[in-house]
């Protein structure tokens, strides 16, 4: 039943706009090593920046794998399901490049991208621009029927509590503690 397509066409990037969140995974090289999957919202976070192209705002968080990986190997996919309406999942396989904060491509991708989320610019780590090389779905009958409540409030309350607390460094001096290395001793995020 799935399909493969040659881009993100304009029906697909309104259905895409219309999911809550996103899955991205990403897996070391070689046999070693763990692979990652993280969730990742709101669905504005991520943008269609072309027919074979997105890039999602990458928020401060308590580990780095994706970054280390894609500065390994670059290998990554962007998963999209439907938790309502007709069962479906789609999935961007491409290439992913890391643009940090400090980089000077950084501001012109956020203005490009005008991507939601976080409140906080300073939570902001980085852009994760995709070449997408395949775009798949699949049925999704395994996806369950789930409600969409809305964005816990948690990630922006943290961030502004570091601020407010610590200053402008705060989520800098974060990310030296918990982002330099990924679980598997790669380099992570350089700050």
């Amino acid at each position: 039943m799935g399909k493969i397509f040659d881009e993100i066409d304009d029906h697909l990037r309104g259905w895409i706009a219309q999911q809550a969140m996103f899955f991205v995974a990403t897996a070391p090289s070689g046999e070693g090593g763990h692979v990652n999957v993280s969730p990742k919202g709101p669905i504005g976070a991520l943008r269609v920046l072309g027919p074979l192209r997105v890039a999602y705002v990458d928020s401060v968080g308590s580990g780095a794998e994706t970054i280390a990986h894609l500065r390994d190997n670059g290998r990554i996919v962007v998963m999209l399901c439907a938790f309502s309406g007709p069962p479906r999942i789609v999935r961007l396989h491409g290439r992913g490049e890391v643009v940090l904060a400090a980089d000077p491509r950084f501001a012109e991708l956020v203005e490009r991208g005008g991507f939601e989320g976080p409140a906080s610019p300073e939570a902001r780590r980085s852009v994760v621009v995709v070449d997408v090389e395949r775009v798949a779905d699949s049925c999704g009958y395994g996806v369950p029927l789930m409600a969409y409540e809305g964005q816990r409030p948690h990630f922006d309350a943290w961030a502004a509590k570091r601020l407010r607390v610590a200053g402008p460094e705060a989520l800098i001096e974060y990310q030296r503690e918990k982002n330099e290395l990924s679980i598997d001793g790669l380099p992570g995020v350089e700050v």
